[in-house]
């Protein structure tokens, strides 16, 4: 099987509700790209945003 293109996991870590972090995420994106790294954000409820760290 070809694993080509698929994100693997390496870390992820909850944090507090911060409307900055889309910045962050967007910077280390921008930046780390050509490292083969992929960085996520997502809300999971009013207090919580977790982060995820990808390798392609």
């Amino acid at each position: 099987m070809d694993n080509k293109g698929k994100l693997e996991l390496i870390a992820e870590k909850k944090l507090s509700v911060n409307e900055e972090l889309y910045q962050l995420i967007n910077f280390l994106n921008k930046n780390l790209k050509d490292k083969n790294l992929i960085f996520g954000l997502s809300k999971i409820n009013e207090k919580t945003m977790v982060i995820k760290i990808y390798e392609t």
